[in-house]
């Protein structure tokens, strides 16, 4: 005879959309098998799947439009501007923070550099 103890019942979870949804994102975005990223989140990855049908934007099955290709030449110049307008920023930001270190580094005028005077 088996003992309550023995089968342990089990407590269904429930997921509102949005946990869903950054799910799906996760998995998409990240480029990793649904088994690995549903084992990353203590799930099935059945669910995974039924989730993305669920949820695809136009119900076919696809990804969602996050992981999809820009569309135009437009789309693509105006990231490349905006990646070189982030990449002078943070020369700048790098620049500043080599002056700030060098005046930081620099000893006071009043130490005598280890002179015993």
């Amino acid at each position: 005879m088996k003992s309550i103890k023995d089968n342990p019942v089990k407590i269904r979870r429930k997921f509102d959309q949005n946990f869903k949804r950054e799910a799906l994102q996760n998995w998409f975005n990240s480029g990793k098998s649904a088994e690995l990223i549903a084992g990353e989140l203590g799930l099935n990855s059945n669910l995974l799947y039924a989730w993305k049908k669920r949820f695809a934007p136009d119900g076919t099955g696809q990804r969602a439009p996050a992981a999809a290709k820009p569309g135009s030449v437009a789309d693509l110049q105006a990231q490349l501007d905006a990646a070189h307008r982030e990449n002078r920023h943070l020369r700048e930001q790098r620049d500043i923070l080599k002056k700030t270190l060098g005046i930081l580094s620099e000893p006071p005028a009043s130490v005598m550099n280890g002179s015993t005077r």
